[in-house]
């Protein structure tokens, strides 16, 4: 089977300008020795290496060091930014997918937590199945009360069916109708149980929102009585978990992230990993707040909101 160009680059980028072994790229690639040496010897064989790493890749793995370096993040992935701006998500996806399969397969027994989206339907289009009947999926949140396969409800029901493994939903809305509804419905021991199960979770995919009208949760899910330019006055740039944060990655205040039905934002930062997989130059600002916030420690994005999000970032954007 040929080599992901994504992998040997990365290989040689690790050996020929970082200066590692190939027993520590092994290990920080978490693949063999051997395999290692395979890459490397045909990288110099196809021209791939020369002076300088000669593919379009060489600019994504710098912005993967510098993801790391600004963000204090375990590990970034940027992906090509593709042409079609509707190929991103799947783009991502394939990226997280290989992330997610390597991470469940030395993880076998953990919990697994998931939002929802278009950008982790297409990263269930690629995860390698398996039988890992010692995992437990769960959503982390509520979902539409209507079935469409970016619903939190399909989406822990399809990595679960994947893996063969066990699936526990968050069997209510998004949204309660006010933050004492909430309150309510969560005190119910059935919630309680579910709400424990989320914070346990070892590991999480989760994607991110804008304030567009390309974002799911401005088209579908917001209740009819907020709008998107409200949030937007009270410092919003966009959500996770149906929660909204503003530029430094913390919950805006508004009623409407008292009653979303889910993992409390602040709940992020004890989950030992969290994957963020979003992307497109529109979700620059809700990469970069998530991030400043430390809601994510693993980052799956495309080139342009990479960059973008860098930039932000540097720029001392509030």
């Amino acid at each position: 089977m040929p080599e992901d160009p994504q992998t040997a680059v990365r290989a040689a980028w690790l050996y020929y300008m970082e200066g590692l072994t190939q027993a520590e790229i092994a290990e920080r690639l978490k693949m063999t020795r051997l395999r290692v040496n395979r890459l490397l010897v045909e990288a110099r064989g196809s021209g791939l290496v020369n002076i300088t790493i000669n593919s379009r890749l060489e600019s994504c793995v710098r912005l993967e060091h510098a993801l790391v370096a600004a963000f204090g993040l375990k590990e970034a992935i940027v992906v090509p930014t593709p042409g079609d701006a509707a190929q991103i998500s799947a783009q991502i996806g394939k990226a997280a997918a290989d992330l997610v399969s390597r991470i469940v397969e030395e993880q076998p027994s953990s919990i697994f937590g998931v939002g929802w989206g278009g950008t982790l339907r297409e990263t269930i289009r690629h995860i390698r199945p398996g039988q890992h009947r010692e995992l437990t999926v769960t959503s982390m949140m509520g979902g539409l009360t209507y079935g469409i396969e970016l619903n939190t409800f399909e989406i822990a029901s399809r990595f679960a069916s994947l893996w063969q493994a066990e699936c526990h939903y968050l069997a209510a809305p998004i949204y309660a109708g006010t933050p004492q509804s909430r309150d309510t419905i969560v005190a119910q021991d059935v919630f309680e149980d579910a709400f424990a199960r989320i914070r346990a979770t070892d590991v999480a995919i989760l994607s991110a929102g804008d304030l567009s009208a390309r974002s799911l949760l401005v088209r579908y899910g917001l209740p009819r009585d907020v709008r998107a330019e409200e949030l937007a006055t009270q410092g919003a740039v966009g959500d996770m978990l149906g929660q909204f944060i503003d530029a430094r990655g913390e919950a805006i205040d508004h009623p409407i992230n008292r009653r979303a039905i889910a993992l409390p934002l602040e709940g992020l930062t004890r989950i030992p990993t969290v994957i963020l997989a979003s992307g497109g130059a529109n979700k620059a600002a809700v990469i970069a707040a998530a991030l400043r916030g430390r809601l994510a420690s693993i980052l799956v994005t495309d080139e342009e909101a990479a960059s973008a999000a860098l930039a932000l970032h540097e720029g001392g954007t509030p």
